[in-house]
């Protein structure tokens, strides 16, 4: 794996997109239909962006909701680290971090680092040396491993943990995606700007792309999506991300998340343009012949047209995919209201559609 050689990307690549025919409808709706149908669940959305048009398709295995579908609010989990890395360029962008701060100093002010400390930058790429989870967390979380893991294991115990811990590997030479890492990023980013992490959030990432219909904790049962356990059937309690909001907090409208993809997509003339950019910016690549490329919040495919950027998440009761492609100007949210369970089609079949437009 090759690491980034300065505690910033630097420069983000040209966002020019590509010339491309129009697409037309060239049967879009049909293959809406056709993946949510393949998708065992009681509620799934999928959603498509093409140059700002959008089509969505609903369904699901429960009777409708009384708010439709596509006006819930779903919980993304992991795909909430999108919006963490946007956040964190938005900073590095208005020059209030390079992202080579060590992170113990910033939550601990004077505390020593020591030689080669993780940085901010290590924990965005996942390259800091930290395992997926602090030791303890599945101890504590234990009595309530089926209904509120998270929840058990907050800000201050993340914190101490990650404080207290040795990396196994010296940072900035692996890469390990750690929900672990992502969390600590979060309280980072909180202590050095002096603002929670919900109102850091708000003020530099969800008002200025106008997502209105995005929120870091639950609201309103009749508006939030209620989530299904591995049967389908039995419900689940909403998501309490604990100490790792950062990691897996947002929950949002399909419509929110499109808005969101579109802004990548399109960033002139939006005040997050510079941060936009930056996010498409590979950072380093892994794995055998380097195929695996990473930027500083999306995992990043080659297609044939140009590369595809993709995060998807999952809580104990729902799934969500987000990607976009700027050779095609085409944005993909899917969501869905089941657990993750062993060969689940839901990943596979939003991966597929977006590789394929």
């Amino acid at each position: 794996m090759s690491a980034p050689a300065t505690p910033w990307p630097g420069a983000a690549e040209d966002t020019a997109r590509q010339a491309a025919a129009p697409h037309g409808d060239d049967g879009l709706a049909e293959r809406l239909v056709r993946a949510v149908d393949a998708v065992d669940a009681p509620d799934v959305v999928f959603a498509v962006s093409r140059d700002g048009r959008r089509t969505l398709h609903c369904g699901g295995t429960a009777v409708s909701p009384a708010v439709p579908r596509q006006d819930l609010r779903y919980e993304i989990g992991s795909a909430s680290k999108a919006f963490t890395g946007l956040l964190f360029a938005r900073l590095v962008e208005r020059g209030l971090l390079t992202g080579g701060e060590p992170a113990a100093a910033c939550l601990r002010p004077g505390r020593p680092t020591g030689a080669g400390p993780v940085t901010l930058a290590h924990l965005v790429t996942h390259t800091a040396g930290l395992p997926a989870l602090p030791p303890g967390f599945h101890r504590a979380a234990l009595p309530a491993w089926r209904t509120n893991p998270y929840g058990r294991y907050p800000a201050e115990r993340v914190v101490d943990a990650f404080l207290r811990h040795r990396p196994r590997h010296r940072p900035g030479t692996r890469w390990h995606y750690s929900n672990f890492g992502v969390a600590v990023l979060g309280h980072a980013l909180a202590a050095v700007t002096g603002t929670p992490w919900e109102e850091l959030m708000a003020e530099r990432v969800l008002r200025p792309l106008g997502l209105n219909g995005t929120s870091l904790r639950p609201e309103d049962p009749k508006t939030d999506a209620t989530g299904h356990g591995k049967d389908g059937r039995t419900p689940t309690l909403p998501f309490d991300a604990g100490g790792f909001d950062a990691a897996g907090a947002v929950r949002a409208t399909p419509h929110d998340l499109l808005t969101f993809l579109e802004a990548h997509l399109d960033p002139a003339g939006s005040p997050a343009a510079g941060a936009l950019r930056a996010v498409r910016t590979p950072v380093l690549r892994r794995g055998r012949g380097h195929v695996h490329e990473h930027t500083v919040a999306w995992f990043r495919h080659p297609t044939d047209g140009g590369p595809m950027y993709f995060h998807s998440g999952a809580t104990l009761g729902q799934q969500a995919f987000l990607g976009f492609r700027p050779d095609t100007g085409t944005a993909l949210v899917a969501v869905c209201t089941r657990r993750y369970r062993a060969r689940d089609p839901f990943t596979p079949t939003a991966y597929a559609l977006l590789a394929e437009d």
